[in-house]
C-alpha cells in the first residue's frame, strides 16, 4: 500500500513515550490491528484535542454536563478515501465498511447487539473510574490545564476530591467485582470471547481492560486479572496479538 494511503489514527498522549491509555483510543486501536489495516498514530496532548477535532472539521461528539460541548478522540483520517471520522463506534462500522477483506467486527446482524453492550461494558467501567484518576498517566507538561478539565467535567472543587482510598476505595474495588461477576454469565464457553472467535465487542472488554491496567495500581490489576476464574486475564492476553501501539 502506498505509504500516503494509510489512516492517520488521532489518539490522547499518555507523559513522555507517548502511549495509549483512554478506553475509546484503545478500542480503536484494537480494532485497527483486528483488522489489518496500516495506519499512523498522531498524538493530541489532552488540552489541544478541541482544536485537533475543530481543524480536521469534526463536531464534538459528546455533551458536558452544562450541554456544552465535549470534544474528545479518537479520530480516523482516512488517506485512501478522504472520510474523517469522529466517533469510536462510527469508527468500527466504517472499518468493516471501507476495509471488508479479513476479519469481521460486526458479524452479520450483530450491530445493534454489539451497540447495546458497548453501552453496557462503559457504564461499568465508568462508574468505577474514580478508582483510576489518580493513575492515568498525565503528561507533567501539561497537567495544570488537564487538572482544570477533569475537575470541570467531574464538578468536582479540587484535585483531592477525584481521589479514592481507604475503606471507599476498597467498596469501589468490590462494586466493580460484583459488576463484572454479572457479565461473566454471557460467556457461555468460558471465555476468552464471547463466542468462538474475536469480534467487537470483545475489543470493547479489552480496551477498558487496557485502560485499568495503565491505571489502576499495579497489585490492583493483578487482583483483578484474578476475579472470576481468571476471565479477564484470559481475555487479556488473548487480545495481545492486537495490542501493538505504532
Amino acid at each position: 500500500m502506498d505509504a500516503s494511503k494509510h489512516i492517520l489514527f488521532y489518539d490522547i498522549a499518555s507523559r513522555p513515550p507517548a502511549t495509549t491509555y483512554a478506553p475509546n483510543p484503545w478500542k480503536t486501536r484494537y480494532a485497527l490491528n483486528f483488522k489489518g489495516v496500516q495506519y499512523k498514530t498522531e498524538w493530541v496532548e489532552l488540552p489541544d484535542v478541541t482544536d485537533t477535532r475543530k481543524r480536521l472539521g469534526v463536531p464534538a461528539n459528546r455533551k458536558h454536563w452544562d450541554g456544552s460541548d465535549f470534544n474528545t478522540l479518537p479520530v480516523i483520517h482516512d488517506l485512501s478515501t478522504g472520510e474523517i471520522v469522529g466517533d469510536t463506534y462510527e469508527i468500527a462500522l466504517y472499518l468493516d465498511k471501507a476495509y471488508p477483506n479479513g476479519p469481521t467486527l460486526f458479524p452479520p446482524s450483530t450491530t445493534a447487539l454489539t451497540m447495546a453492550f458497548n453501552k453496557q461494558i462503559d457504564a461499568i467501567f465508568t462508574n468505577h473510574v474514580f478508582l483510576c484518576v489518580h493513575g492515568i498517566p498525565f503528561n507533567p507538561e501539561s497537567f495544570e490545564e488537564t487538572k482544570k478539565s477533569f475537575l470541570f467535567r467531574t464538578r468536582a472543587e479540587k484535585w483531592e476530591d477525584l481521589n479514592c482510598e481507604g475503606e471507599e476505595r476498597v467498596r469501589k474495588l468490590e462494586s466493580l467485582k460484583t459488576a463484572l461477576g454479572e457479565m461473566v454469565k454471557i460467556y457461555r464457553t468460558g471465555g476468552p470471547f464471547l463466542e468462538d472467535t474475536p469480534a467487537y465487542p470483545d475489543l470493547i472488554v479489552g480496551a477498558w481492560l487496557q485502560s485499568y491496567k495503565a491505571t489502576l495500581p499495579a497489585k490492583e490489576w493483578e487482583d483483578l486479572l484474578t476475579w472470576h476464574g481468571g476471565l479477564w486475564a484470559k481475555i487479556h492476553k488473548a487480545l495481545d496479538k492486537y495490542a501493538e501501539v505504532k
